[in-house]
């Protein structure tokens, strides 16, 4: 598999331009210190495109890149991202049961990776990624998922909130891994419209979603430790999916 380059645009009129244009950015990187019309008009883009915008120091920046950046830089992304409505209208038209998971909080790229790997050969039919506060789909995340990545769709939505409750209104039943859930994940019936929610380690399924989903789950465990490394939970998770979904067409 050869590994595709992320390119980094510097200067105020390529940024502004790609951004305005529609090009497929992962995120921009703004000098602190940078203020006036420019700014207001690179947030508003960036806004309106989801683009994820951060602010640095000049040094960063400096490192980054040799040239005159005149402040800010942006970062191609290596995918394209997906309109969630559009994957989704596909997969009903192909009379398929829609599998999707929401990541929330995920900010590791080899967790993100491996994350894609497992959905990909468990059949799910998208990731959705929050706009900001994710790990980056960078050559490594790539790497890791095998190149999984290059082929599933990802949908980056501004709000997991809405795009939660847009889903269940188009039919998905939302299932959230829980550590202080009661019920078991092989309790849960997968079979139908599902969206797996996952959270990060440290802080778990944010409480809006939690309190959101239909169903909270946890995965059985024994040991001392508090939880599974995020990306095997989800490997476990959608293999129990796709046990349940083939234990439904044998039936």
């Amino acid at each position: 598999m050869q590994e595709p380059e992320q390119h980094i645009l510097f200067g105020r009129h390529p940024v502004l331009e790609a951004l305005e244009a529609g090009t497929d950015i992962d995120r921009v990187v703004l000098q602190q210190g940078v203020r006036g019309e420019f700014e207001k008009a690179v947030r508003n883009a960036c806004r309106q495109r989801k683009v994820l915008l951060q602010v640095a120091p000049k040094e960063k920046l400096d490192r980054a890149v040799r040239g005159n950046h005149q402040g800010i830089i942006a970062y191609t992304a290596i995918i394209q991202y997906q309109p969630l409505d559009s994957v989704l209208a596909t997969v009903y038209e192909r009379g398929e049961t829609p599998l999707m998971l929401m990541l929330d909080g995920i900010t590791d790229v080899r967790n993100l990776g491996a994350i894609a790997r497992s959905a990909a050969c468990c059949g799910a039919h998208a990731l959705i990624l929050p706009a900001k506060g994710s790990a980056s789909i960078n050559a490594e995340a790539v790497k890791t998922s095998a190149g999984a990545l290059l082929n599933l769709p990802v949908c980056r939505v501004k709000s997991l909130v809405s795009a939660l409750e847009w889903l269940q209104q188009a039919g998905l039943q939302a299932f959230a891994g829980d550590l202080q859930a009661e019920q078991l994940l092989y309790d849960m019936d997968f079979s139908g419209p599902t969206l797996l929610v996952l959270g990060s380690e440290g802080e778990g399924v944010a409480p809006a979603l939690l309190q959101r989903a239909a169903h909270r789950f946890i995965i059985p465990q024994v040991g001392f430790t508090n939880s599974f490394n995020v990306s095997v939970a989800a490997g476990i998770m959608l293999y129990e999916a796709l046990r349940s979904r083939q234990k439904k067409r044998i039936k």
